[in-house]
């Protein structure tokens, strides 16, 4: 006897979605499909929630999506959000990050664990971090009323921490001697250098030549903390060859060290991982929205470029009936070598041992990412981000870096709050749609302060001192 996915749903307390993507994910025992219907046998099992070891799956629809077990289900055990994601590496690196993969389910749920990472959070980064009412800004541009989560606020100055704590301690725990990372705008950078100092680990960071000069002050930084920073001199000379250059450095030294991926990118189990650890921004932020208006806002969003603050921002607004938006940086224009636009023109393509979009040539090779932010001109994207945007569920936007100046001069003038180049690409979508409605709420990630940003800008963009 088979029953409906209807049926199935009221016996096993579930909502029908919920049933519908058990069924396209095949986890329901001796599960019968004729054309588009679903028959389930009357006493099969209710699915764990869990992920499967399903490999790719095709893109749900959004309706098929039940958001409130989504992080149960998304990625799957082998690390796959819808087609994208997976970990596309020799089978000695893979069993080596499957070995961080276990080490990290065996201690996330851990009491221990779990206590010393939130006495770090509050003790050592100061959070929770506030969200705050850009009141000036707001009157400024019209009734829509902008809010920022003030991750700038976040110790070393950008969401970059939150991430790096919680990898460092769980390269402590498995017993790493050093830590290996990339950096783009150095933030990152920053952050494992940090995170390297206060758990006495070793720490070796590659960075591009052209981000080092764009961003001498948190390479300054980095060196103070201990780090030694290598420069990278082949390519473009910023983000994409620094991590091809991190990662031929871990496979020389994987026994000892412990790789420390700085955005929601490469093979799995670093997207996941990445993920959530970062949480805590959306956590925070939707319950302190909440408690200070008494609603949520209309619309939330943060900038992306590999996703890490997006992500972190996005996942606890995803159940819920609020506009979700990632914006990415046009650059200079739409020409290929001009912008970081990767979800409005990049194609599904492998880099760096993940599946996602990626910006092509037409000659089918990976294009050069171009953007004001160093931290956003990489030419990929994080694969959940890829998954969010084909579903539906999140809208991509971008913004070019003339945009993004004028947010960056506009949040420092009447808010005297100085926001790091990548944020205001947020910002500025912010700022563009507050022109356009006359009323609502956004909130708007701020995941890092600008003073890494000012000689560089100063130097390029003499005209923000007027």
């Amino acid at each position: 006897m088979y029953i409906s996915v209807k049926d199935a749903a009221k016996k096993w307390g579930v909502n029908e979605r919920r049933v519908r993507l058990l069924c396209q994910e095949n986890r329901i025992e001796g599960l019968v499909k004729k054309g588009k219907i679903y028959l389930i046998p009357e006493d099969a099992p209710k699915p764990l929630d869990r992920r499967g070891k399903t490999g790719p799956i095709k893109l749900a629809n959004i309706s098929d999506i039940d958001f409130a077990t989504y992080r149960k289900v998304y990625p799957n055990e082998e690390g796959y959000f819808g087609p994208y994601g997976g970990s596309f590496v020799d089978e000695k690196t893979k069993k080596t990050f499957q070995e961080i993969y276990n080490g990290y389910l065996t201690i996330c749920k851990s009491a221990k664990f779990i206590s010393e990472l939130r006495q770090i959070r509050h003790d050592f980064q100061g959070r929770p971090t506030p969200v705050y009412h850009c009141e000036r800004l707001s009157n400024y541009l019209g009734k829509v009323q902008i809010y920022l989560k003030r991750e700038d606020l976040n110790h070393m100055g950008s969401h970059k921490l939150n991430n790096c704590m919680g990898q460092a301690l769980l390269a402590k725990t498995l017993g790493k001697k050093k830590l290996i990372a990339e950096t783009g705008a150095g933030s990152h950078g920053s952050a494992v250098a940090t995170a390297a100092a206060y758990f006495g680990l070793k720490c070796d960071i590659y960075m591009g030549e052209v981000d080092m000069m764009k961003q001498a002050p948190n390479v300054n930084r980095m060196r103070i903390l201990g780090a030694n920073v290598i420069p990278v001199k082949e390519g473009t000379r910023t983000l994409k060859e620094a991590v091809d250059a991190a990662l031929e450095a871990f496979l020389k030294e994987q026994k000892d060290a412990f790789y420390l991926m700085g955005s929601a990118v490469g093979p799995h189990p670093y997207p996941l991982i990445v993920r959530e650890f970062q949480e805590i921004i959306g956590r925070e932020a939707r319950e302190q929205f909440q408690e200070m208006t008494g609603e949520l806002p209309d619309i939330v969003c943060a900038c992306v470029g590999g996703g890490s603050n997006a992500i972190g921002m996005f996942e606890a607004f995803l159940n819920d009936p609020v506009q979700i938006v990632g914006v990415e940086p046009m650059g200079e224009g739409k020409e290929p070598g001009k912008n970081a636009a990767t979800m409005t023109f990049g194609k599904e393509y492998v880099l760096h041992g993940f599946k996602s979009k990626v910006l092509m040539n037409k000659d089918g090779s990976v294009a050069n990412a171009y953007s004001i932010a160093s931290g956003l001109d990489y030419p990929g994207v994080g694969p959940e981000h890829a998954f969010l945007h084909d579903i539906g569920r999140v809208q991509y936007e971008a913004v070019t870096d003339e945009e993004a100046l004028e947010a960056f001069k506009l949040l420092s003038r009447l808010e005297g709050i100085i926001p790091a180049i990548e944020s205001a690409h947020a910002l500025a979508y912010a700022i563009k749609i507050a022109r356009t409605r006359n009323s609502g709420s956004i909130l708007v990630n701020l995941s890092g302060r600008g003073d890494k940003d000012l000689s560089y800008l100063m130097e390029k963009y003499p005209d923000l001192l007027k």
